[in-house]
């Protein structure tokens, strides 16, 4: 299938000028320095007020975890006012599995709760390479099984679960999905995944094509992959599916799919492919395609083509909330 690699004026002029503020050329002989400037950014970026902030409320707990650190850092997102049990949204955030907070989504994650009247439970999992897989993994589920088990507490409906996440976090998410699926975890109602990072492997045309535009390309993607998959990275056919869905042969038995990528992004080709596989394993999915945009192309937030994905995005997952 051959696409068109032209890319959408309106958001290309907003990427051009977000990326003249802020590299995204990772400098892997200095990720705690890349790190830490990122972290600033998104921490300065929400001390700018919302038009979410007197309707939703943000706090931080910390949960045992069975890991050196012991613990795991979630942050949750909750109306203001709960007076019933409401749905929940379990979200993990993007970062090529090597950065990243939960912070970083805050503006979207707001929204949705003020938009759908849930709370948002956003998990702050280990990176790599210093904890390559199945460290992040480990610590998304276990974070999911914490929610699951304090519900009540939290306020939430527990049999109006969903998960999410935005590309690597989106790959987690799939991942995660998985693993609660066959270990008899806690039942999710819908998966809400952009742009996800599913494939190691780079063998899709799109991995191949999409090359120096300067957002995530096959260079980095790459070199990220092997930081998460550390000793793993060479094992070839016998990479357990947890550590990139793409390589899962059943995908029977997952809950439905909002699935969105766009022409310009390098998993352009591996997340089809994960939804046509979903698809045929009868799983009821949506995939939202957007000619002429590149990964992360959200963060053209004002831009009327990002809009309209968001509508449908959050949309699919009231849909969810309704109607389970």
């Amino acid at each position: 299938m051959k696409f068109s690699l032209e890319p959408h004026v309106e958001v290309k002029a907003v990427l051009d000028d977000i990326m003249r503020q802020q590299s995204f050329d990772i400098d892997f002989d200095n990720l705690d320095t890349f790190r830490a400037n990122w972290n600033q950014l998104v921490l300065a970026g929400i001390q700018q007020p919302t038009p979410y902030d007197e309707q939703v409320r943000a706090t931080d707990r910390l949960i045992p975890a069975d890991h050196p650190g012991g613990h795991i850092r979630l942050r949750i997102y909750s109306p203001a006012t709960i007076t019933e049990p409401v749905p929940a949204l379990y979200w993990i955030h993007g970062g090529g599995l090597i950065i990243g907070i939960p912070e970083q989504d805050e503006g979207f994650l707001k929204s949705v709760v003020a938009t759908l009247g849930c709370v948002v439970v956003a998990v702050d999992y280990r990176l790599a390479p210093e904890h390559p897989y199945p460290a992040a993994l480990e610590d998304c589920y276990d974070g999911l099984l914490w929610v699951a088990a304090h519900a009540k507490e939290l306020g939430i409906d527990a049999a109006r679960l969903a998960i999410g996440g935005n590309s690597a976090g989106a790959g987690l998410a799939a991942a995660t999905t998985l693993l609660a699926r066959d270990k008899n975890g806690p039942a999710l109602i819908h998966q809400s995944l952009a742009y996800p990072m599913l494939d190691y492997r780079s063998i899709t045309h799109s991995s191949y094509e999409i090359t120096d535009l300067g957002i995530w390309d096959r260079d980095i993607n790459q070199r990220a992959w092997n930081a998460y998959l550390g000793s793993l990275s060479a094992a070839g056919a016998g990479l357990p599916y947890y550590a990139a869905p793409a390589v899962a042969s059943d995908l029977s038995g997952l809950p439905p799919a909002f699935m969105a990528v766009g022409s310009l992004d390098l998993f352009r080709d591996e997340d089809i492919q994960y939804a046509q596989q979903l698809m045929a394993a009868g799983v009821s999915t949506e995939l939202y395609f957007q000619a002429g945009v590149p990964h992360c192309f959200d963060l053209a937030a004002e831009t009327n083509v990002v809009k309209k994905y968001l509508q449908a995005r959050i949309q699919a997952l009231g849909a969810a909330f309704m109607y389970n």
